[in-house]
């Protein structure tokens, strides 16, 4: 694609989300965050890059397309001097290629694989560049990672691709950004709102609340007022009426469910804190008992994580 027509389809304000770890986004940033002032002056586009103390980081680039692609640029070569440079002292012969993390809202995902993966495979063959998208969606999020590996020129053109996609095909209903938690923090609901226990500190995380407030609009149970100030879904609250609530789910979507493993079920029981049971098979039929037990809210929580994984997987089969 030549960038012409990059530049004259393309000339519009963009985002692109970028997952990195810790280490890489240091250097990003450079010492007193000269390295970062220098890309945000020669690009003209917005660089923020979320909070710090996690293991990973999130970088947005917002702006017209080419300052955005300048900015890309620039923090590709970052990365790939960092790899020069850790090889000079290291033995190793072959210089491993630059690796990078986009995030997506799982709902573009599918136009990006195409029908039977004829987009992607597109993308992989023009551009050179090795490109996977995630199976599941970021912890309490609606947004996919898409890995990149490749030189920097494949790289770039690759995101370019990627980008005309997106813009062709806008994301469907709510997307839940993933934001990188601090490794292990526990999460406690209080008047509606979700907070992740941090030391002596409660931090709000609005992006629970709205998985929380979703959850509740689904709900067929009545909400009791909390007035114990603090109710944590996993159901450690005594006084949360603890109840049971049965689905049924076709047998050939219950993998979708139970994730490799057992991962997506055991993520919508953390998230949830309820207890979910998958009956066996039963002969003859076609479909699969899941009972959810716990409190209300955890309840109609799990429902709703278990709808949108069902859903998410609907869009995706329609894809491929």
């Amino acid at each position: 694609m030549d960038s012409g027509v990059i530049e004259g389809g393309l000339n519009v304000t963009l985002t692109i989300r970028l997952l990195m770890h810790g280490k890489e986004v240091g250097s990003i940033i450079g010492k007193k965050g000269e390295s970062v002032k220098k890309m945000r002056e020669e690009s003209g586009a917005r660089i923020n890059i979320s909070e710090g103390n996690c293991p990973e980081r999130i970088i947005t680039l917002a702006g017209p397309t080419t300052a955005i692609f300048k900015a890309f640029s620039m923090i590709i070569e970052k990365l790939e001097e960092d790899i020069s440079s850790s090889m000079t002292n290291s033995t190793a012969t072959s210089k491993p290629p630059v690796t990078l993390r986009i995030v997506v809202p799982a709902s573009q995902c599918g136009s990006l694989i195409g029908k039977g993966g004829c987009k992607i495979k597109e993308i992989r063959e023009s551009t050179g560049a090795q490109v996977q998208v995630a199976g599941d969606m970021l912890p309490n999020s609606t947004e996919r990672a898409i890995t990149i590996a490749g030189t920097p020129q494949s790289i770039i053109e690759c995101v370019k691709q990627i980008c005309v996609v997106m813009l062709e095909s806008p994301p469907k209903g709510v997307t839940i950004p993933y934001r990188p938690k601090p490794s292990g923090s526990p999460v406690i609901f209080a008047g509606g709102q979700a907070y992740a226990v941090q030391g002596q500190h409660a931090i709000p995380q609005p992006d629970l609340t709205k998985l929380h407030q979703l959850a509740m609009q689904q709900s067929p149970f009545p909400m009791a007022p909390n007035n114990q100030g603090f109710q944590d879904l996993g159901g450690m609250d005594a006084s949360a009426q603890t109840s049971s609530h049965e689905m049924t789910i076709p047998n050939d979507l219950i993998g979708c469910i139970i994730g490799r493993q057992g991962s997506k079920i055991n993520e919508i029981r953390q998230m949830s804190g309820a207890q979910i049971k998958i009956a066996n098979p039963v002969e003859g039929s076609a479909d699969r008992q899941v009972t959810i037990t716990g409190s209300a809210a955890s309840i109609s929580l799990a429902e709703y994580l278990i709808n949108a994984r069902l859903s998410s997987e609907a869009t995706g089969l329609a894809a491929n």
